[in-house]
């Protein structure tokens, strides 16, 4: 099978993925074998490529937010048909001997693994999972449009579910790419109030499309406190701008795998019971009410589609801020 290849970390516009040949996977007993249509590229692929995270083995194939069809199953597996059309995000198994299984904290699990870090990911044309990690897709999205819901919407939903979003009437979401853009559909949807901080004028004019209430940069002052946030970039002094801009018991929530160190603070920021925390990767309950979100909605998300060959512009795209939406792989 074609895949994209890192086996050495490295700045993406040095092209470190390399197009080659691999043998197509065989599933075990209880998994199943995707041909993939495409997979999406995500913000985590970027650290991992860049190796400001480490993969467990390299080299690997990155990619987590796969969209495809049942190929082929294992002896046990028996959950999808075969041609059912499924995704695979970035949650790949839990340790069903964890004290967190089947819990609404799976995601704390010490042995959990992850798709495209652990195994290899979806910037391939084939890949094989535990049956119980793939999902039923909602069938109103086309492949391109179901990637970005996999991991963008998934951490999205997450971070928004931790921001205790509920309690307030106003968010603030900082960095303005796919994942956020997701958020803030979800937000309008629940009636709340979005002010969305970005330094990007593309991101900016994507905001206010998508109907944000005030959308600005991190340096100006909104109109009202927020009373939750989410910060979707892997900047720390985005954590503390939040708590300076929060409402006395708000909760701030970082929602990515990697930042730059958060600055001290005097303790005033986040006394009156302000929260500060991290959503970290997702459980699969998070995928599917997500997943159910986006159909009920539902969620629109702008797909900029490029061929497999071309995963390391796609990746220079996504950092450099050049897109507005997400990028996703073609495989077919």
């Amino acid at each position: 099978m074609h895949v994209q290849l890192l086996d050495k970390h490295g700045p993406v516009d040095a092209n470190p993925l390399k197009l080659t040949e691999l043998p197509d996977p065989a599933p075990r007993a209880n998994e199943i074998r995707i041909r993939i249509h495409v997979c999406g590229v995500c913000h985590t692929d970027l650290h991992i490529v860049e190796g400001e995270i480490h993969p467990s083995h390299m080299p690997i194939v990155p990619g987590h937010q796969i969209v495809g069809t049942v190929e082929a199953r294992g002896e046990n597996a028996k959950r999808f048909e075969l041609e059912t059309r499924v995704g695979v995000p970035w949650l790949n198994w839990i340790d069903p001997n964890c004290k967190w299984f089947g819990t609404d904290r799976e995601n704390l699990c010490e042995n959990i693994r992850f798709t495209g870090f652990d195994t290899n990911g979806g910037y391939a044309d084939y890949v094989t999972i535990d049956e119980n990690f793939a999902y039923d897709l909602p069938p109103q999205f086309s492949d391109e449009n179901a990637a970005p819901l996999l991991c963008a919407g998934v951490i999205g939903y997450r971070a928004l579910r931790l921001s205790e979003i509920e309690r307030g009437e106003r968010i603030g979401l900082f960095g303005f790419g796919s994942s956020a853009e997701i958020v803030l559909q979800i937000a309008k949807y629940w009636k709340k109030q979005v002010y969305v901080f970005t330094r990007s004028p593309l991101h900016q004019q994507s905001a206010h499309e998508l109907g944000a209430d005030w959308v600005g940069t991190s340096e100006d002052t909104p109109p009202h406190k927020l009373n939750s946030a989410v910060n979707f970039a892997p900047v720390g002094n985005l954590m503390v701008r939040a708590l300076e801009l929060a409402e006395r018991g708000a909760t701030v929530v970082h929602a990515g795998i990697h930042s730059t160190p958060i600055p001290s603070f005097d303790y005033e920021l986040l006394y009156h019971e302000r929260t500060l925390r991290s959503a970290a990767n997702s459980t699969r309950r998070d995928v599917q009410e997500l997943l159910d979100l986006a159909a009920a909605i539902p969620i629109k998300t702008e797909p900029n589609v490029y061929p497999l060959a071309d995963a390391n512009r796609a990746l220079q795209d996504v950092k450099h801020s050049k897109l507005k939406g997400a990028a996703v792989l073609s495989l077919t």
